[in-house]
């Protein structure tokens, strides 16, 4: 599976988790929201083991990118607040960097 692939699954599965807490935690929502967020997480730490990198440090900070970008799409679509320009900027040099990560060659 290519590395955006995964990262962007990691992503969701990693924000997901976060929320899990986030909603147990800010809006009240019932403690067993913490039993499918503790997976989500698990699954987000199993998936960035699937990158091919030899340096795990590496395979996090290209993850980064699209961490930033799949937040301001959560940002969006779950908590509907539209990403302002700043936002848009900051997704774009941090998926360059991303990609500059990834493609360097080694």
């Amino acid at each position: 599976m290519p590395a955006y692939a995964v990262y962007s699954l990691a992503a969701l599965a990693e924000i997901a988790g976060c929320f899990a807490f986030w909603a147990w935690l800010k809006l009240d929502k019932p403690i067993w929201w913490l039993i499918p967020g503790m997976v989500s997480l698990a699954l987000f730490a199993w998936l960035l083991t699937l990158i091919d990198s030899g340096a795990a440090g590496r395979a996090y900070a290209a993850y980064g990118g699209v961490y930033i970008a799949a937040s301001l799409i959560w940002l969006w679509l779950a908590e509907g607040v539209r990403p302002d320009r700043w936002d848009l900027t900051g997704m774009a040099v941090a998926l360059v960097g991303s990609a500059i990560i990834l493609a360097g060659p080694r």
